[in-house]
């Protein structure tokens, strides 16, 4: 597999540069990354060119418009337009150019809003998802119908990947579409500058989360590509629900801020409670999330500190 020619979609973004950093490291030697901004992959030609120029064997298809509740609330015709058309167009050309195996990466918004706890991949459809981000979450379960299909009446090698929250080092720290990990480290690194005496978050602090640390989830992903071929959707998770206050008071003190904090429950919590099953993971893939909260967190402050000061 070393030697297949590996297409990895959305390999410029935060995922996917640790993704590809991972291949390299591990001996991949035809990694195919197209160039970011180039290719408007909602559009057919653009992905049938795509798939002529490069004529991959495997693809990993990360390729996604993404952002926080903010960003989901702003802009839902782009987030269901964007993410179904290039799922579903990708996917396509995958199967009509002959590809031996497609790695579809969906999210865990995909699960209800009310969903018991922990999520397992039997109950994706038990309920509608969260309506904060309900056009992204619809448009992630279209792509996970496909690959379903594509199987059923092609036989196409398509894997359906669920990962939770990501965060790390290179995360996305830009305010107006961040997630709630990089955004709470903006918003105490502006009050720690500004000497303010407390920092506002959104919510109201009681929303809990599965936090993976961007790595794991690359470990996850090498190892379905490697290992996995069966047509059964797979958590990746990190197995330990964190109330969104313990996440924020976590920051706080390795960031060495001592203000107060501020929850606006005028602004939505988004799903109420997150916590994904991954036995599955660890039956098919051998797969268990090996970074704590508390490192993960003291990794990607360190990161970010360090591009403060380029």
């Amino acid at each position: 597999m070393k030697d297949k020619r590996i297409l990895v979609t959305g390999s410029h973004g935060f995922l996917g540069r640790h993704l590809i950093r991972r291949l390299q490291a591990d001996g991949y030697s035809k990694i195919l990354s197209p160039i970011r901004g180039v290719h408007d992959l909602t559009q057919q030609m653009e992905v049938r060119w795509l798939f002529d120029y490069f004529r991959p064997e495997i693809v990993i298809n990360l390729a996604a418009v993404i952002g926080g509740i903010g960003a989901n609330r702003a802009r839902p015709a782009d987030f269901l337009y964007g993410n179904t058309m290039m799922g579903l167009e990708v996917m396509h050309r995958a199967h009509e150019r002959g590809v031996e195996k497609f790695v579809q990466i969906g999210s865990a918004c995909i699960y209800p809003r009310d969903c018991s706890l922990p999520f397992k991949e039997e109950n994706i459809w038990d309920g509608y998802p969260e309506g904060t981000n309900a056009p992204y979450a619809i448009a992630k379960r279209i792509l996970l119908e496909q690959a379903q299909a594509y199987r059923k009446q092609y036989g196409f090698n398509a894997i359906y990947l669920i990962p939770t929250n990501l965060y790390g080092p290179g995360d996305n720290f830009n305010p107006e579409t961040s997630h709630v990990i990089p955004a709470t480290i903006l918003r105490i690194a502006e009050a720690i500058h500004e000497r303010q005496p407390y920092i506002t978050v959104w919510g109201t602090g009681n929303a809990t989360r599965d936090f993976l640390y961007v790595e794991d989830c690359v470990d996850g992903i090498v190892r379905a590509l490697e290992t996995y071929d069966g047509s059964e959707p797979i958590n990746l998770g990190s197995g330990r629900e964190v109330r969104v206050h313990d996440m924020v008071n976590e920051a706080a003190i390795l960031m060495g801020f001592i203000g107060s904090v501020i929850y606006d429950s005028v602004h939505p919590d988004g799903q109420p409670r997150r916590l994904l099953d991954c036995t599955r993971a660890k039956e098919k893939l051998g797969f268990s999330a090996q970074t704590d909260l508390h490192s993960g967190l003291e990794k990607t402050i360190q990161w970010w500190r360090g591009q403060c000061q380029k």
